[in-house]
């Protein structure tokens, strides 16, 4: 058996990479192993909010970052009938230090695996090991894995094991085997991603409807993506629906199932309608989370990213939240050694923190200014959104997340000096 003093981190996602570099910079050796035979870039866009953006700056990643992504300036909020509500200035043009990045998920995966690959040689992710258990003892933690054929493979001695490997896993089932499936938050999601025109400000994220009668989130992740300076442009449309999609992240999603809602989507600023139609590529999931874990550390294992928190995707902070795991986490196994303790203490800081936003994603996450104005209206047009609700209100509403969210601006900034 290859033994080992180090960390072991199971799942090469965006969670297991960056904590892969915080450790790195810590100077404690990691390996991360991953169940694909290959890693290829995968899912569609995802933000990246200034605390995120933050430690991914003290990684070195942010010139790399920027070349990839679209520097986000505005979050803007409409109704169905395309109607402004109201909008906010994103990122450094509202004064945080750091920006906002619209990015394709596979663009952030790929800037990290590069530095991981880089800054700890090429073998530190050993590709083709699908973690399936493991056994722990005084000393460490024995790993088990299986072939992508499924034979089974020398196992890995560490001295801990951190669990990067997703909503569905294997660690935490293991950890808490009786805990039932994703918690179905009664709301199905289809996403896509087509190259289109610039709209708005070219740098905006929309989001605009409301989930009972049809809701999208719309933002680009790529600029000039064709020398004619047309963006790669990417959209979720969600709708509340009685039954889940399957859960599987590459499940493809029907035009008919949810185009309904959105067929007379045809605004000045943006053809709703036509982009999706444009769409070769449309995925579906369920919009699920879990609730909050009593703890997610046992002895010299823990959980990091979606193993820990899975929420449901309002708010932007599911990558973010792994993000802000992985520093932390590396602190304190630099602070107490590479051991139990320092699992302890990096739940009890992360632990809480995470719970605060996955209950604030179900209930108050920044889209509720739509639901807020799709009540008042009854979900008709109005006439003036003043008339309707005060922009006071509806910054009240976004700002009450990003206190719960982490994303108090005089607060982060002050403890990014």
């Amino acid at each position: 058996m290859h033994k080992s003093s180090e960390v072991a981190i199971v799942g090469a996602g965006i969670g297991g990479l960056t904590l892969a570099l915080s450790l790195h910079g810590a100077g404690i050796p990691c390996s991360v192993y991953e169940a694909a035979p290959e890693i290829k870039p995968l899912g569609v866009g995802i933000n990246l909010l200034p605390h995120a953006v933050r430690e991914l700056d003290k990684l070195g990643l942010l010139g790399a970052l920027d070349a990839a992504a679209v520097t986000t300036k505005e979050s803007a909020f409409f109704n169905r009938f395309g109607q402004f509500v109201y909008s906010e200035p994103a990122g450094r043009h509202a004064g945080y230090r750091w920006p906002q990045f619209s990015i394709h998920r596979g663009d952030l995966q790929s800037v990290l695996l590069s530095a991981v690959r880089e800054r700890l040689g090429d073998g530190a992710v050993v590709e083709g090991h699908r973690f399936t258990g493991f056994e722990q003892d005084a000393e460490g933690v024995t790993l088990r894995f299986a072939s992508p054929d499924g034979t089974e493979l020398e196992p890995v001695r560490a001295a801990v094991l951190v669990a990067c490997d997703g909503i569905h896993s294997v660690v935490r089932k293991q950890l808490y085997p009786h805990e039932g499936p994703p918690r179905y938050s009664g709301v199905n999601m289809w996403r896509g991603s087509v190259v289109w025109q610039p709209f708005l400000s070219g740098a905006t994220m929309v989001r605009a409807g409301w989930l009972s009668v049809g809701k999208m989130v719309i933002y680009p992740i790529r600029d000039n993506v064709d020398g004619q300076g047309n963006q790669l442009v990417n959209w979720v449309a969600e709708i509340e629906t009685p039954q889940p999609a399957r859960q599987d992240w590459s499940g493809r999603g029907r035009l008919e199932d949810f185009f309904p809602a959105f067929s007379d989507w045809t605004f000045d600023w943006l053809d709703v309608a036509g982009m999706i139609q444009a769409t070769e590529t449309i995925l579906e999931y369920p919009m699920v989370d879990q609730d909050p874990l009593p703890k997610w550390t046992f002895g010299r294992v823990t959980l990091l990213g979606d193993a820990a928190h899975p929420m449901v995707p309002r708010g932007s902070n599911g990558a973010g939240q792994a993000i802000l795991d992985a520093p932390c986490l590396a602190e304190q196994l630099k602070l107490h050694g590479l051991n139990a303790s320092a699992l302890e203490a990096y739940d009890g800081i992360r632990g809480k923190a995470t719970a605060d936003v996955v209950l604030m994603n179900r209930k108050a996450p920044p889209d509720a200014i739509l639901q807020a104005v799709h009540e008042l209206t009854g979900g008709e047009p109005f006439a003036r959104i003043e008339d309707v609700i005060s922009n006071a209100a509806l910054a009240d509403i976004s700002n009450r997340y990003k206190n719960v969210a982490g994303l108090n601006k005089d607060v982060l900034n002050a403890e990014g000096l």
